[in-house]
Protein backbone atom coordinates (compact mmCIF):
# COMPACT_ATOMS: atom_id res chain seq x y z
CA UNK A 1 0.00 0.00 0.00
CA UNK A 2 2.85 2.27 0.86
CA UNK A 3 4.46 1.63 -2.26
CA UNK A 4 1.29 2.14 -4.13
CA UNK A 5 1.01 5.81 -2.47
CA UNK A 6 4.55 6.54 -3.33
CA UNK A 7 4.37 5.67 -6.96
CA UNK A 8 1.01 7.71 -7.60
CA UNK A 9 3.65 11.06 -5.37
CA UNK A 10 5.97 10.24 -8.38
CA UNK A 11 3.80 10.01 -10.84
CA UNK A 12 2.30 12.86 -9.83
CA UNK A 13 5.55 14.84 -9.65
CA UNK A 14 6.91 13.67 -13.03
CA UNK A 15 3.41 14.41 -14.70
CA UNK A 16 3.48 18.21 -12.94
CA UNK A 17 6.80 18.70 -14.15
CA UNK A 18 6.43 17.33 -17.58
CA UNK A 19 3.95 19.99 -18.01
CA UNK A 20 5.22 22.79 -16.45
CA UNK A 21 8.23 22.63 -19.22
CA UNK A 22 6.32 22.51 -21.67
CA UNK A 23 3.83 25.19 -20.66
CA UNK A 24 7.17 26.80 -20.31
CA UNK A 25 8.47 26.76 -23.03
CA UNK A 26 5.60 26.82 -25.19
CA UNK A 27 4.17 30.47 -23.78
CA UNK A 28 7.43 31.44 -23.63
CA UNK A 29 6.73 35.47 -25.07
CA UNK A 30 8.54 36.67 -28.30
CA UNK A 31 10.88 39.84 -27.90
CA UNK A 32 9.53 40.94 -31.06
CA UNK A 33 5.43 40.32 -29.79
CA UNK A 34 3.84 43.56 -29.30
CA UNK A 35 0.86 43.97 -27.42
CA UNK A 36 -2.60 43.41 -29.03
CA UNK A 37 -5.15 45.29 -28.97
CA UNK A 38 -7.30 43.55 -26.07
CA UNK A 39 -4.38 43.53 -23.99
CA UNK A 40 -4.08 47.09 -24.54
CA UNK A 41 -7.68 47.70 -22.58
CA UNK A 42 -8.17 48.21 -18.94
CA UNK A 43 -11.11 46.91 -17.66
CA UNK A 44 -11.88 46.72 -13.81
CA UNK A 45 -13.92 45.41 -11.27
CA UNK A 46 -16.66 48.65 -10.19
CA UNK A 47 -19.41 48.88 -7.53
CA UNK A 48 -22.27 51.11 -8.24
CA UNK A 49 -22.59 53.50 -5.55
CA UNK A 50 -24.91 55.56 -6.68
CA UNK A 51 -27.86 56.00 -9.59
CA UNK A 52 -27.75 59.67 -10.55
CA UNK A 53 -30.75 59.30 -12.93
CA UNK A 54 -32.74 56.08 -14.59
CA UNK A 55 -35.35 56.51 -17.58
CA UNK A 56 -35.50 52.74 -18.24
CA UNK A 57 -38.52 50.65 -18.46
CA UNK A 58 -39.98 47.20 -19.11
CA UNK A 59 -40.12 46.74 -22.69
CA UNK A 60 -42.82 44.37 -23.66
CA UNK A 61 -40.90 42.74 -26.65
CA UNK A 62 -38.29 41.35 -24.54
CA UNK A 63 -40.18 39.80 -22.02
CA UNK A 64 -39.97 42.69 -19.23
CA UNK A 65 -36.19 43.37 -19.81
CA UNK A 66 -35.83 46.80 -18.40
CA UNK A 67 -34.74 49.57 -21.63
CA UNK A 68 -32.95 52.60 -21.51
CA UNK A 69 -30.13 54.44 -19.68
CA UNK A 70 -28.76 54.74 -16.16
CA UNK A 71 -26.54 57.42 -15.24
CA UNK A 72 -24.04 55.61 -12.70
CA UNK A 73 -21.35 56.48 -10.02
CA UNK A 74 -19.11 53.70 -9.87
CA UNK A 75 -16.03 53.20 -7.42
CA UNK A 76 -13.50 50.94 -8.96
CA UNK A 77 -12.11 47.76 -6.48
CA UNK A 78 -9.67 46.64 -8.87
CA UNK A 79 -6.60 48.01 -10.79
CA UNK A 80 -4.53 50.72 -10.96
CA UNK A 81 -6.83 53.00 -10.56
CA UNK A 82 -8.62 51.04 -7.05
CA UNK A 83 -10.86 53.43 -4.86
CA UNK A 84 -11.26 55.86 -8.45
CA UNK A 85 -15.26 57.32 -8.36
CA UNK A 86 -16.51 58.05 -11.60
CA UNK A 87 -19.52 59.00 -13.47
CA UNK A 88 -20.27 56.49 -16.37
CA UNK A 89 -23.70 56.48 -18.94
CA UNK A 90 -25.44 52.72 -18.81
CA UNK A 91 -26.89 51.87 -22.05
CA UNK A 92 -29.46 49.06 -21.72
CA UNK A 93 -31.02 47.02 -24.27
CA UNK A 94 -32.94 44.00 -25.21
CA UNK A 95 -29.00 42.14 -25.68
CA UNK A 96 -26.54 44.24 -23.69
CA UNK A 97 -28.95 43.57 -20.77
CA UNK A 98 -26.46 44.83 -17.72
CA UNK A 99 -29.53 46.31 -15.35
CA UNK A 100 -27.59 48.24 -12.20
CA UNK A 101 -28.37 48.63 -8.78
CA UNK A 102 -26.62 49.77 -6.17
CA UNK A 103 -23.80 47.81 -4.83
CA UNK A 104 -23.74 45.56 -8.06
CA UNK A 105 -20.81 44.88 -8.97
CA UNK A 106 -19.65 45.53 -12.98
CA UNK A 107 -17.16 45.52 -15.15
CA UNK A 108 -15.66 48.27 -16.83
CA UNK A 109 -13.83 49.55 -19.64
CA UNK A 110 -11.58 52.26 -18.74
CA UNK A 111 -9.34 54.33 -20.89
CA UNK A 112 -7.95 57.82 -20.32
CA UNK A 113 -9.37 61.21 -22.73
CA UNK A 114 -7.04 63.85 -24.52
CA UNK A 115 -6.13 65.93 -21.09
CA UNK A 116 -4.75 62.37 -19.36
CA UNK A 117 -8.74 62.08 -17.35
CA UNK A 118 -9.44 58.45 -16.57
CA UNK A 119 -13.13 57.57 -17.91
CA UNK A 120 -15.52 54.36 -18.15
CA UNK A 121 -15.60 53.50 -22.07
CA UNK A 122 -18.60 51.07 -21.35
CA UNK A 123 -19.59 48.48 -19.02
CA UNK A 124 -19.92 45.15 -20.43
CA UNK A 125 -21.23 42.91 -18.22
CA UNK A 126 -21.71 42.43 -14.82
CA UNK A 127 -19.49 41.10 -12.39
CA UNK A 128 -19.89 37.50 -11.67
CA UNK A 129 -16.31 36.34 -10.75
CA UNK A 130 -17.42 35.45 -7.21
CA UNK A 131 -20.28 33.63 -7.70
CA UNK A 132 -17.81 31.26 -10.45
CA UNK A 133 -15.57 30.83 -7.79
CA UNK A 134 -18.35 30.11 -5.00
CA UNK A 135 -19.91 27.18 -7.79
CA UNK A 136 -16.71 25.93 -8.18
CA UNK A 137 -15.78 25.41 -4.84
CA UNK A 138 -19.67 24.14 -4.22
CA UNK A 139 -18.46 21.20 -6.71
CA UNK A 140 -15.44 20.56 -5.39
CA UNK A 141 -16.57 20.36 -1.92
CA UNK A 142 -20.04 17.94 -3.34
CA UNK A 143 -16.86 16.02 -5.67
CA UNK A 144 -14.55 15.49 -2.13
CA UNK A 145 -17.51 14.53 0.25
CA UNK A 146 -19.08 11.66 -1.69
CA UNK A 147 -15.99 10.49 -3.58
CA UNK A 148 -13.59 10.93 -0.77
CA UNK A 149 -9.90 10.28 -1.65
CA UNK A 150 -10.64 9.35 -5.49
CA UNK A 151 -13.06 12.73 -5.41
CA UNK A 152 -9.87 14.64 -4.61
CA UNK A 153 -7.89 13.02 -7.40
CA UNK A 154 -10.27 12.74 -9.67
CA UNK A 155 -10.69 16.83 -9.33
CA UNK A 156 -7.15 16.85 -9.75
CA UNK A 157 -7.30 15.19 -12.61
CA UNK A 158 -9.65 17.82 -14.29
CA UNK A 159 -7.53 20.24 -13.71
CA UNK A 160 -4.75 18.77 -15.07
CA UNK A 161 -6.62 17.89 -18.15
CA UNK A 162 -7.54 21.91 -18.06
CA UNK A 163 -4.04 23.21 -17.62
CA UNK A 164 -2.75 21.20 -20.27
CA UNK A 165 -5.49 22.31 -23.21
CA UNK A 166 -5.03 26.20 -21.95
CA UNK A 167 -1.03 26.10 -21.63
CA UNK A 168 0.21 22.95 -24.29
CA UNK A 169 -2.91 22.00 -27.00
CA UNK A 170 -3.53 25.99 -27.60
CA UNK A 171 -0.14 26.98 -28.15
CA UNK A 172 0.84 24.38 -29.91
CA UNK A 173 -1.85 24.76 -32.66
CA UNK A 174 -1.07 28.56 -32.96
CA UNK A 175 2.24 27.66 -33.53
CA UNK A 176 1.57 25.54 -36.72
CA UNK A 177 0.93 21.73 -35.29
CA UNK A 178 -1.51 19.63 -37.12
CA UNK A 179 -4.94 20.29 -34.77
CA UNK A 180 -5.94 16.48 -35.17
CA UNK A 181 -2.27 15.18 -33.75
CA UNK A 182 -2.10 17.99 -31.08
CA UNK A 183 -5.69 16.98 -29.95
CA UNK A 184 -4.94 13.26 -29.90
CA UNK A 185 -1.44 13.58 -28.19
CA UNK A 186 -2.97 15.85 -25.34
CA UNK A 187 -5.87 13.38 -25.48
CA UNK A 188 -3.37 10.37 -24.83
CA UNK A 189 -1.26 12.57 -22.61
CA UNK A 190 -4.30 14.11 -20.07
CA UNK A 191 -5.94 10.92 -20.26
CA UNK A 192 -3.20 9.00 -18.86
CA UNK A 193 -2.70 11.50 -16.31
CA UNK A 194 -5.76 11.89 -14.77
CA UNK A 195 -6.26 8.10 -14.84
CA UNK A 196 -2.91 7.38 -12.83
CA UNK A 197 -3.98 9.78 -10.45
CA UNK A 198 -7.18 8.32 -10.37
CA UNK A 199 -5.80 5.00 -9.73
CA UNK A 200 -2.14 4.88 -9.77
CA UNK A 201 -0.27 2.44 -11.97
CA UNK A 202 -2.60 -1.35 -12.21
CA UNK A 203 -3.48 -3.08 -14.92
CA UNK A 204 -7.31 -1.38 -14.89
CA UNK A 205 -5.35 1.92 -15.29
CA UNK A 206 -3.54 0.23 -18.60
CA UNK A 207 -6.66 -1.34 -20.41
CA UNK A 208 -8.58 2.16 -19.25
CA UNK A 209 -6.31 3.99 -20.82
CA UNK A 210 -5.24 2.43 -24.31
CA UNK A 211 -9.29 1.77 -24.59
CA UNK A 212 -9.67 5.18 -24.26
CA UNK A 213 -6.90 6.53 -26.73
CA UNK A 214 -8.22 3.61 -29.14
CA UNK A 215 -11.78 5.51 -28.66
CA UNK A 216 -10.20 8.59 -29.76
CA UNK A 217 -8.70 7.53 -32.55
CA UNK A 218 -11.63 6.07 -33.54
CA UNK A 219 -13.81 8.77 -33.45
CA UNK A 220 -11.22 10.70 -35.34
CA UNK A 221 -11.08 8.36 -38.14
CA UNK A 222 -14.71 8.24 -38.30
CA UNK A 223 -14.66 12.50 -38.65
CA UNK A 224 -12.06 12.56 -40.87
CA UNK A 225 -13.53 10.65 -43.39
CA UNK A 226 -17.21 12.06 -43.27
CA UNK A 227 -15.19 15.72 -43.36
CA UNK A 228 -13.68 14.20 -46.42
CA UNK A 229 -17.01 12.76 -47.91
CA UNK A 230 -19.18 15.43 -46.81
CA UNK A 231 -16.98 17.78 -47.39
CA UNK A 232 -16.77 20.12 -44.75
CA UNK A 233 -13.69 21.13 -42.45
CA UNK A 234 -13.30 24.18 -40.05
CA UNK A 235 -13.94 26.83 -42.27
CA UNK A 236 -17.24 25.95 -42.02
CA UNK A 237 -17.52 26.57 -38.70
CA UNK A 238 -18.84 30.03 -36.97
CA UNK A 239 -15.64 31.19 -35.87
CA UNK A 240 -13.53 30.48 -38.93
CA UNK A 241 -14.04 34.06 -40.43
CA UNK A 242 -12.84 35.87 -37.40
CA UNK A 243 -9.92 33.20 -36.87
CA UNK A 244 -8.93 33.89 -40.45
CA UNK A 245 -8.62 37.80 -39.88
CA UNK A 246 -7.08 37.35 -36.55
CA UNK A 247 -4.20 34.82 -37.63
CA UNK A 248 -3.55 35.26 -40.79
CA UNK A 249 0.00 36.47 -40.29
CA UNK A 250 0.30 32.70 -37.74
CA UNK A 251 0.79 29.56 -39.17
CA UNK A 252 -2.71 28.43 -37.18
CA UNK A 253 -4.42 25.60 -39.47
CA UNK A 254 -7.87 26.09 -39.52
CA UNK A 255 -8.97 23.38 -41.27
CA UNK A 256 -8.03 20.65 -38.68
CA UNK A 257 -10.03 22.31 -35.94
CA UNK A 258 -13.14 21.10 -36.53
CA UNK A 259 -11.85 17.11 -35.98
CA UNK A 260 -9.69 18.66 -33.31
CA UNK A 261 -13.03 19.64 -31.36
CA UNK A 262 -14.24 16.39 -31.90
CA UNK A 263 -11.89 14.39 -30.31
CA UNK A 264 -11.74 16.77 -27.57
CA UNK A 265 -15.28 16.93 -26.71
CA UNK A 266 -16.11 12.87 -26.97
CA UNK A 267 -12.63 12.43 -24.79
CA UNK A 268 -14.52 12.86 -21.14
CA UNK A 269 -17.29 10.83 -22.33
CA UNK A 270 -14.80 8.10 -23.84
CA UNK A 271 -12.59 8.21 -20.78
CA UNK A 272 -15.81 7.52 -18.39
CA UNK A 273 -17.22 4.35 -20.80
CA UNK A 274 -13.44 2.98 -20.48
CA UNK A 275 -13.05 3.55 -17.10
CA UNK A 276 -16.60 2.19 -15.68
CA UNK A 277 -16.12 -1.03 -18.04
CA UNK A 278 -13.14 -2.26 -17.06
CA UNK A 279 -13.89 -1.41 -13.27
CA UNK A 280 -16.80 -3.86 -13.51
CA UNK A 281 -14.93 -6.11 -15.42
CA UNK A 282 -11.74 -6.00 -12.92
CA UNK A 283 -14.32 -6.57 -9.83
CA UNK A 284 -15.61 -9.13 -11.93
CA UNK A 285 -12.50 -10.97 -12.54
CA UNK A 286 -10.99 -10.03 -8.70
CA UNK A 287 -14.45 -11.81 -7.09
CA UNK A 288 -13.64 -15.22 -9.49
CA UNK A 289 -10.06 -15.42 -10.78
CA UNK A 290 -10.80 -18.52 -13.00
CA UNK A 291 -12.50 -16.80 -14.73
CA UNK A 292 -12.29 -17.06 -18.82
CA UNK A 293 -10.44 -14.63 -21.08
CA UNK A 294 -13.51 -15.48 -23.03
CA UNK A 295 -15.81 -14.96 -20.44
CA UNK A 296 -14.63 -11.56 -19.19
CA UNK A 297 -14.91 -10.37 -23.50
CA UNK A 298 -18.37 -11.08 -22.97
CA UNK A 299 -19.15 -9.66 -19.77
CA UNK A 300 -17.33 -6.70 -20.98
CA UNK A 301 -19.37 -6.10 -24.08
CA UNK A 302 -22.39 -6.67 -21.85
CA UNK A 303 -21.66 -4.43 -20.08
CA UNK A 304 -20.68 -1.93 -22.30
CA UNK A 305 -23.54 -1.86 -24.74
CA UNK A 306 -25.37 -0.17 -21.67
CA UNK A 307 -23.07 2.42 -21.14
CA UNK A 308 -23.01 2.48 -24.83
CA UNK A 309 -27.02 3.81 -25.35
CA UNK A 310 -26.33 6.28 -22.47
CA UNK A 311 -22.97 7.75 -23.46
CA UNK A 312 -24.72 7.92 -26.99
CA UNK A 313 -26.83 10.12 -25.30
CA UNK A 314 -25.76 12.36 -23.25
CA UNK A 315 -22.92 13.05 -26.49
CA UNK A 316 -25.61 13.44 -29.11
CA UNK A 317 -27.53 15.57 -26.66
CA UNK A 318 -25.06 17.72 -25.76
CA UNK A 319 -24.55 18.95 -29.19
CA UNK A 320 -28.41 19.31 -29.83
CA UNK A 321 -28.09 21.62 -26.85
CA UNK A 322 -25.56 23.79 -28.16
CA UNK A 323 -28.05 24.30 -31.27
CA UNK A 324 -31.30 23.86 -30.06
CA UNK A 325 -31.39 28.27 -30.65
CA UNK A 326 -30.64 27.39 -33.87
CA UNK A 327 -33.33 24.59 -34.69
CA UNK A 328 -35.98 26.98 -32.74
CA UNK A 329 -35.27 29.49 -35.54
CA UNK A 330 -35.33 26.98 -38.10
CA UNK A 331 -38.94 26.23 -36.72
CA UNK A 332 -39.81 29.87 -36.94
CA UNK A 333 -38.70 30.24 -40.36
CA UNK A 334 -40.25 27.09 -41.25
CA UNK A 335 -36.82 26.19 -43.05
CA UNK A 336 -37.40 23.39 -45.37
CA UNK A 337 -35.68 20.09 -44.27
CA UNK A 338 -33.48 19.87 -46.94
CA UNK A 339 -31.82 22.88 -46.15
CA UNK A 340 -31.77 21.87 -42.42
CA UNK A 341 -30.09 18.74 -43.15
CA UNK A 342 -27.29 20.27 -45.53
CA UNK A 343 -26.93 23.49 -43.33
CA UNK A 344 -22.89 23.96 -41.80
CA UNK A 345 -24.38 24.28 -38.51
CA UNK A 346 -26.76 20.98 -37.97
CA UNK A 347 -24.19 18.92 -40.45
CA UNK A 348 -21.27 19.72 -37.73
CA UNK A 349 -23.33 19.11 -35.00
CA UNK A 350 -24.71 15.55 -36.12
CA UNK A 351 -20.77 14.75 -37.03
CA UNK A 352 -20.01 15.82 -33.96
CA UNK A 353 -22.58 13.44 -32.19
CA UNK A 354 -22.22 10.83 -34.41
CA UNK A 355 -18.72 10.92 -34.27
CA UNK A 356 -18.00 11.11 -30.37
CA UNK A 357 -20.93 7.79 -30.00
CA UNK A 358 -18.65 5.88 -32.91
CA UNK A 359 -15.52 6.01 -30.21
CA UNK A 360 -17.72 5.24 -27.65
CA UNK A 361 -18.88 1.71 -29.87
CA UNK A 362 -15.50 1.26 -30.93
CA UNK A 363 -14.24 1.22 -26.85
CA UNK A 364 -16.36 -1.37 -25.89
CA UNK A 365 -15.27 -4.07 -27.65
CA UNK A 366 -11.36 -2.88 -27.47
CA UNK A 367 -11.84 -2.42 -23.72
CA UNK A 368 -13.22 -5.80 -23.73
CA UNK A 369 -10.54 -7.26 -25.08
CA UNK A 370 -7.63 -6.07 -23.78
CA UNK A 371 -8.99 -6.97 -20.30
CA UNK A 372 -9.66 -10.61 -21.15
CA UNK A 373 -5.82 -10.57 -22.27
CA UNK A 374 -4.18 -8.37 -19.94
CA UNK A 375 -6.45 -9.39 -16.67
CA UNK A 376 -5.55 -13.06 -17.04
CA UNK A 377 -1.60 -12.22 -17.37
CA UNK A 378 -0.12 -13.69 -14.19
CA UNK A 379 0.55 -11.47 -11.54
CA UNK A 380 4.03 -9.79 -10.44
CA UNK A 381 3.36 -9.34 -6.94
CA UNK A 382 4.73 -5.56 -5.99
Amino acid sequence: MKMNLKVKIITAVVMLLIFIGAAVILNRPDPEDVLSSAQKRMFAVARVTGILSDNAAPDSWTEGRRIGEQKLEVTLLTGKHKGAVLETVNYINAYYNVDAKLGTRLIVRLDYDDTGGLYVVSIPNYDRSSILVIALLAFAVLMIAVGGKRGARALFGLLFTLLNLWYILIPLVLKGVSPVIAAILIAAYTSAGALLMLTGFSRKTLCAFLGCVGGVIAAGIFAWLITILTPINGFNMSEAEELVIRASDSPLKISGLLISGILLSSLGALMDTSMSIVSALHEVYEQNPSISGKQIFRSGMNIGRDAMGTMANTLILAFVGSAFNLLILFQIYQYPMIQILNSDMIVIEILQGIAGSVGIIATTPLVSALCAAIFKVKRVEN
